[in-house]
Protein backbone atom coordinates (compact mmCIF):
# COMPACT_ATOMS: atom_id res chain seq x y z
CA UNK A 1 0.00 0.00 0.00
CA UNK A 2 2.04 2.84 -1.14
CA UNK A 3 1.88 6.45 0.10
CA UNK A 4 0.34 8.77 -2.73
CA UNK A 5 1.13 12.19 -2.78
CA UNK A 6 -0.05 14.99 -4.35
CA UNK A 7 3.42 17.31 -4.64
CA UNK A 8 1.48 20.28 -5.33
CA UNK A 9 -0.96 20.44 -2.81
CA UNK A 10 0.97 18.10 -0.11
CA UNK A 11 -2.60 16.01 -0.02
CA UNK A 12 -1.81 12.46 1.04
CA UNK A 13 -3.71 9.94 -0.52
CA UNK A 14 -4.71 7.74 2.69
CA UNK A 15 -6.63 4.43 1.95
CA UNK A 16 -9.96 4.88 0.49
CA UNK A 17 -12.12 1.04 1.34
CA UNK A 18 -15.31 0.59 -0.41
CA UNK A 19 -17.96 -0.74 1.79
CA UNK A 20 -20.56 -0.56 -1.37
CA UNK A 21 -19.47 -2.85 -3.48
CA UNK A 22 -22.21 -5.62 -2.67
CA UNK A 23 -23.55 -6.94 0.49
CA UNK A 24 -22.17 -10.19 -0.06
CA UNK A 25 -19.07 -8.73 0.93
CA UNK A 26 -20.14 -7.40 4.31
CA UNK A 27 -21.02 -11.38 5.01
CA UNK A 28 -18.79 -12.63 7.07
CA UNK A 29 -16.55 -15.68 5.86
CA UNK A 30 -17.25 -14.50 2.51
CA UNK A 31 -14.21 -13.37 0.10
CA UNK A 32 -15.70 -9.77 -0.13
CA UNK A 33 -15.02 -10.07 3.57
CA UNK A 34 -11.85 -12.13 3.84
CA UNK A 35 -10.44 -8.98 1.26
CA UNK A 36 -11.85 -6.19 3.78
CA UNK A 37 -10.55 -7.53 6.89
CA UNK A 38 -6.77 -7.78 4.74
CA UNK A 39 -7.64 -3.86 3.48
CA UNK A 40 -8.31 -2.81 6.60
CA UNK A 41 -5.51 -4.45 8.91
CA UNK A 42 -3.00 -2.66 6.71
CA UNK A 43 -4.46 0.43 5.98
CA UNK A 44 -4.50 0.69 10.17
CA UNK A 45 -0.80 -0.87 10.60
CA UNK A 46 0.68 1.32 8.39
CA UNK A 47 -1.73 4.64 8.26
CA UNK A 48 -3.60 4.07 11.65
CA UNK A 49 -6.31 6.18 9.30
CA UNK A 50 -8.19 5.13 5.90
CA UNK A 51 -11.67 6.49 4.47
CA UNK A 52 -14.14 4.49 4.08
CA UNK A 53 -17.50 4.95 1.94
CA UNK A 54 -20.36 2.98 3.58
CA UNK A 55 -23.58 2.88 1.49
CA UNK A 56 -25.96 2.97 4.25
CA UNK A 57 -25.14 6.66 5.43
CA UNK A 58 -25.95 8.63 2.25
CA UNK A 59 -24.69 11.79 1.37
CA UNK A 60 -27.77 13.61 1.93
CA UNK A 61 -28.22 12.51 5.67
CA UNK A 62 -24.44 13.48 6.01
CA UNK A 63 -25.89 17.20 4.38
CA UNK A 64 -28.59 17.22 7.21
CA UNK A 65 -26.62 16.40 10.02
CA UNK A 66 -23.97 19.62 9.28
CA UNK A 67 -27.05 21.97 8.29
CA UNK A 68 -28.34 20.65 11.80
CA UNK A 69 -24.17 21.45 13.57
CA UNK A 70 -25.08 24.83 12.33
CA UNK A 71 -28.06 25.27 14.08
CA UNK A 72 -26.27 24.10 16.91
CA UNK A 73 -23.41 26.08 17.01
CA UNK A 74 -25.48 29.70 16.40
CA UNK A 75 -27.53 29.04 19.50
CA UNK A 76 -25.86 31.71 22.32
CA UNK A 77 -22.91 30.70 24.43
CA UNK A 78 -24.43 30.84 27.23
CA UNK A 79 -26.74 28.00 26.08
CA UNK A 80 -24.17 26.19 24.40
CA UNK A 81 -22.03 26.23 28.07
CA UNK A 82 -25.11 24.31 29.53
CA UNK A 83 -23.85 21.01 27.54
CA UNK A 84 -21.19 19.52 30.82
CA UNK A 85 -20.08 15.95 30.33
CA UNK A 86 -19.33 13.03 33.02
CA UNK A 87 -16.09 13.18 32.50
CA UNK A 88 -12.83 15.85 31.26
CA UNK A 89 -13.98 17.18 27.82
CA UNK A 90 -17.15 15.20 27.30
CA UNK A 91 -19.46 18.38 27.40
CA UNK A 92 -18.47 21.94 25.58
CA UNK A 93 -15.13 23.14 24.50
CA UNK A 94 -15.17 26.82 22.98
CA UNK A 95 -13.42 30.05 24.15
CA UNK A 96 -9.99 28.25 24.30
CA UNK A 97 -6.76 30.33 23.91
CA UNK A 98 -4.37 27.53 22.61
CA UNK A 99 -7.49 26.73 19.94
CA UNK A 100 -9.36 30.03 19.66
CA UNK A 101 -10.64 28.79 16.24
CA UNK A 102 -11.99 25.42 18.03
CA UNK A 103 -15.41 24.82 19.24
CA UNK A 104 -17.67 21.37 19.70
CA UNK A 105 -20.59 19.95 21.85
CA UNK A 106 -20.99 16.48 23.11
CA UNK A 107 -23.65 13.83 23.12
CA UNK A 108 -22.58 10.93 25.89
CA UNK A 109 -24.42 7.69 26.11
CA UNK A 110 -25.65 8.73 22.19
CA UNK A 111 -27.31 5.56 21.18
CA UNK A 112 -29.52 5.70 24.00
CA UNK A 113 -32.18 8.09 22.80
CA UNK A 114 -33.55 9.48 25.82
CA UNK A 115 -29.94 11.03 25.98
CA UNK A 116 -30.31 12.44 22.31
CA UNK A 117 -33.71 13.80 23.74
CA UNK A 118 -31.93 15.57 27.07
CA UNK A 119 -29.33 16.77 24.92
CA UNK A 120 -31.82 18.74 22.79
CA UNK A 121 -34.33 20.18 25.90
CA UNK A 122 -30.85 21.48 26.99
CA UNK A 123 -30.54 23.48 23.99
CA UNK A 124 -33.89 23.75 22.50
CA UNK A 125 -36.71 23.99 25.70
CA UNK A 126 -39.29 24.33 23.40
CA UNK A 127 -38.04 21.31 20.97
CA UNK A 128 -36.23 20.13 17.97
CA UNK A 129 -37.72 17.29 16.76
CA UNK A 130 -35.66 17.61 13.34
CA UNK A 131 -32.40 17.23 15.16
CA UNK A 132 -33.12 14.89 17.48
CA UNK A 133 -34.23 12.58 14.38
CA UNK A 134 -31.21 12.84 12.30
CA UNK A 135 -28.41 12.35 15.62
CA UNK A 136 -30.69 9.33 15.95
CA UNK A 137 -30.57 8.02 12.92
CA UNK A 138 -26.53 9.29 12.00
CA UNK A 139 -25.02 7.91 15.22
CA UNK A 140 -27.07 4.86 14.71
CA UNK A 141 -25.40 4.33 11.05
CA UNK A 142 -22.15 5.31 12.37
CA UNK A 143 -22.08 2.75 15.21
CA UNK A 144 -22.99 0.18 12.77
CA UNK A 145 -20.11 1.45 10.55
CA UNK A 146 -17.82 0.46 13.99
CA UNK A 147 -18.70 -2.23 15.11
CA UNK A 148 -17.85 -3.91 11.15
CA UNK A 149 -14.72 -2.27 11.51
CA UNK A 150 -13.93 -3.67 14.78
CA UNK A 151 -15.18 -7.03 14.10
CA UNK A 152 -12.87 -7.00 10.99
CA UNK A 153 -9.92 -6.29 12.81
CA UNK A 154 -10.49 -8.94 15.18
CA UNK A 155 -11.27 -11.18 12.83
CA UNK A 156 -8.13 -10.24 10.95
CA UNK A 157 -5.73 -11.12 13.90
CA UNK A 158 -7.99 -14.24 14.91
CA UNK A 159 -8.85 -12.60 18.07
CA UNK A 160 -12.76 -12.26 17.03
CA UNK A 161 -13.25 -14.06 20.56
CA UNK A 162 -12.95 -10.99 22.41
CA UNK A 163 -15.22 -8.86 20.16
CA UNK A 164 -18.35 -9.28 22.44
CA UNK A 165 -16.26 -8.16 25.96
CA UNK A 166 -15.18 -5.29 23.23
CA UNK A 167 -18.57 -3.82 22.38
CA UNK A 168 -19.90 -4.65 25.98
CA UNK A 169 -17.20 -2.21 27.84
CA UNK A 170 -17.27 0.27 25.38
CA UNK A 171 -18.95 3.86 25.83
CA UNK A 172 -19.78 6.11 23.28
CA UNK A 173 -19.66 9.90 22.65
CA UNK A 174 -21.22 11.96 19.91
CA UNK A 175 -19.29 14.90 18.96
CA UNK A 176 -19.99 17.78 16.45
CA UNK A 177 -17.35 20.64 15.98
CA UNK A 178 -16.78 23.70 14.47
CA UNK A 179 -13.61 25.68 13.46
CA UNK A 180 -13.87 29.34 12.82
CA UNK A 181 -11.82 30.99 9.74
CA UNK A 182 -8.75 32.58 11.08
CA UNK A 183 -8.63 36.07 11.40
CA UNK A 184 -5.46 36.90 9.41
CA UNK A 185 -4.24 35.62 5.89
CA UNK A 186 -1.93 33.03 7.42
CA UNK A 187 -2.88 29.51 8.56
CA UNK A 188 -4.12 28.79 11.63
CA UNK A 189 -4.40 25.62 14.08
CA UNK A 190 -7.53 24.77 14.52
CA UNK A 191 -6.68 21.40 16.65
CA UNK A 192 -3.74 21.22 17.99
CA UNK A 193 -2.04 18.07 17.03
CA UNK A 194 -2.28 14.85 19.16
CA UNK A 195 -3.49 11.01 18.65
CA UNK A 196 -7.25 10.00 20.00
CA UNK A 197 -7.56 8.17 23.35
CA UNK A 198 -10.41 6.59 22.03
CA UNK A 199 -10.70 2.82 20.47
CA UNK A 200 -11.82 3.95 17.24
CA UNK A 201 -12.89 7.68 16.18
CA UNK A 202 -15.42 7.77 13.03
CA UNK A 203 -15.35 11.30 11.66
CA UNK A 204 -16.69 13.06 8.46
CA UNK A 205 -15.87 16.60 7.72
CA UNK A 206 -17.32 18.96 5.24
CA UNK A 207 -15.80 20.03 1.96
CA UNK A 208 -13.91 22.72 3.81
CA UNK A 209 -9.86 21.69 3.24
CA UNK A 210 -8.51 21.39 6.94
CA UNK A 211 -7.71 17.53 8.67
CA UNK A 212 -4.04 17.04 8.04
CA UNK A 213 -2.10 13.90 9.41
CA UNK A 214 1.10 12.97 10.29
CA UNK A 215 3.44 10.32 8.13
CA UNK A 216 5.59 7.92 9.34
CA UNK A 217 8.75 9.96 8.13
CA UNK A 218 7.46 13.40 10.37
CA UNK A 219 5.74 15.09 7.37
CA UNK A 220 2.33 17.03 7.53
CA UNK A 221 -0.22 16.32 4.77
CA UNK A 222 -3.70 17.29 4.36
CA UNK A 223 -6.30 14.62 3.68
CA UNK A 224 -8.51 15.58 1.19
CA UNK A 225 -12.63 15.64 2.17
CA UNK A 226 -14.53 13.43 0.12
CA UNK A 227 -18.67 14.01 0.34
CA UNK A 228 -19.97 10.97 2.02
CA UNK A 229 -16.86 9.44 3.09
CA UNK A 230 -16.05 9.10 6.72
CA UNK A 231 -12.13 9.32 8.07
CA UNK A 232 -11.63 6.69 10.68
CA UNK A 233 -8.63 6.70 13.48
CA UNK A 234 -6.87 3.87 15.27
CA UNK A 235 -7.30 5.53 19.20
CA UNK A 236 -4.80 4.47 21.64
CA UNK A 237 -6.70 2.71 23.65
CA UNK A 238 -6.72 -0.08 20.72
CA UNK A 239 -3.29 0.83 19.51
CA UNK A 240 -2.30 -0.40 23.37
CA UNK A 241 -4.76 -3.60 23.19
CA UNK A 242 -3.14 -4.59 19.38
CA UNK A 243 0.08 -4.49 21.27
CA UNK A 244 0.96 -1.78 19.55
CA UNK A 245 0.14 -3.32 15.83
CA UNK A 246 -1.87 -1.06 15.10
CA UNK A 247 -1.10 2.64 14.50
CA UNK A 248 -2.24 5.80 15.90
CA UNK A 249 -1.53 8.63 13.77
CA UNK A 250 -0.99 11.72 15.31
CA UNK A 251 -3.41 14.33 13.24
CA UNK A 252 -4.60 17.93 13.59
CA UNK A 253 -6.58 20.75 12.25
CA UNK A 254 -5.10 23.51 10.48
CA UNK A 255 -7.46 26.36 9.06
CA UNK A 256 -6.99 29.06 6.41
CA UNK A 257 -9.04 31.15 3.54
CA UNK A 258 -12.38 32.86 4.97
CA UNK A 259 -15.13 29.75 5.62
CA UNK A 260 -15.53 28.16 8.22
CA UNK A 261 -15.55 23.93 8.93
CA UNK A 262 -17.65 21.63 10.46
CA UNK A 263 -17.40 17.83 11.37
CA UNK A 264 -18.73 15.60 13.50
CA UNK A 265 -17.42 12.40 14.60
CA UNK A 266 -18.54 8.60 16.45
CA UNK A 267 -15.66 7.95 19.70
CA UNK A 268 -15.65 4.64 20.95
CA UNK A 269 -14.19 4.37 24.37
CA UNK A 270 -13.36 1.78 26.97
CA UNK A 271 -15.49 2.10 30.13
CA UNK A 272 -14.50 4.27 32.83
CA UNK A 273 -11.93 1.78 35.01
CA UNK A 274 -11.64 -0.79 32.50
CA UNK A 275 -8.35 -2.56 32.51
CA UNK A 276 -6.73 -2.41 29.14
CA UNK A 277 -4.55 -5.66 28.34
CA UNK A 278 -3.05 -7.04 25.58
CA UNK A 279 -4.32 -10.74 24.86
CA UNK A 280 -1.63 -13.11 24.65
CA UNK A 281 -2.57 -14.36 21.11
CA UNK A 282 -0.79 -10.93 20.03
CA UNK A 283 2.33 -11.93 21.78
CA UNK A 284 5.17 -13.54 20.78
CA UNK A 285 8.60 -13.53 19.36
CA UNK A 286 8.34 -11.08 16.13
CA UNK A 287 5.97 -8.86 18.70
CA UNK A 288 7.17 -8.95 22.11
CA UNK A 289 4.51 -7.12 24.39
CA UNK A 290 4.87 -3.21 24.05
CA UNK A 291 2.64 -2.16 26.92
CA UNK A 292 2.05 -3.39 30.40
CA UNK A 293 -1.54 -3.60 31.94
CA UNK A 294 -3.45 -0.29 33.08
CA UNK A 295 -6.82 1.24 33.75
CA UNK A 296 -8.01 3.26 31.48
CA UNK A 297 -9.62 6.41 33.86
CA UNK A 298 -6.22 6.55 35.08
CA UNK A 299 -4.31 6.83 31.68
CA UNK A 300 -6.58 9.42 30.83
CA UNK A 301 -6.09 11.50 34.18
CA UNK A 302 -2.07 11.16 33.00
CA UNK A 303 -2.95 12.50 29.86
CA UNK A 304 -4.52 15.24 30.37
CA UNK A 305 -1.88 16.63 32.94
CA UNK A 306 1.07 15.54 30.72
CA UNK A 307 -0.48 16.52 27.08
CA UNK A 308 3.56 17.02 25.42
CA UNK A 309 4.16 15.38 22.07
CA UNK A 310 1.66 12.84 21.29
CA UNK A 311 3.73 9.67 22.91
CA UNK A 312 1.84 9.81 26.16
CA UNK A 313 0.98 6.12 25.80
CA UNK A 314 4.72 4.87 25.27
CA UNK A 315 5.83 7.05 28.30
CA UNK A 316 2.77 5.80 30.73
CA UNK A 317 2.29 2.39 29.75
CA UNK A 318 5.48 1.25 27.56
CA UNK A 319 7.46 -1.72 28.80
CA UNK A 320 10.99 -0.70 28.69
Amino acid sequence: MDLKVDDDDQIIQIPLIDFTKGHQDLEEGSDGWKNLCDQVRQACEEYGCFQVVYSKISVELCEEMFKSSKELFDLPDETKMKNTGSKPYNGYIGKIDVVPLYESLGIEDVLNLEAVQAFVQLMWPDGNSVFCEIVNSMTKKMYELNLTILKLLMESYGVEKYYSSHVDNSDIIFRAMKYKAPNSNDSEIGLQPHVDKSCLSILCQDSVQGLEVLSREGNWFRVAPLPGAFTVFIGDALKAWSNGRLHGVKHRVMMNGDKERYSFGLFSSPKEGLMIEVPDELVDKEHPLLFRSFNYTDFLHYYYSHIDDGNELEVYAGVV
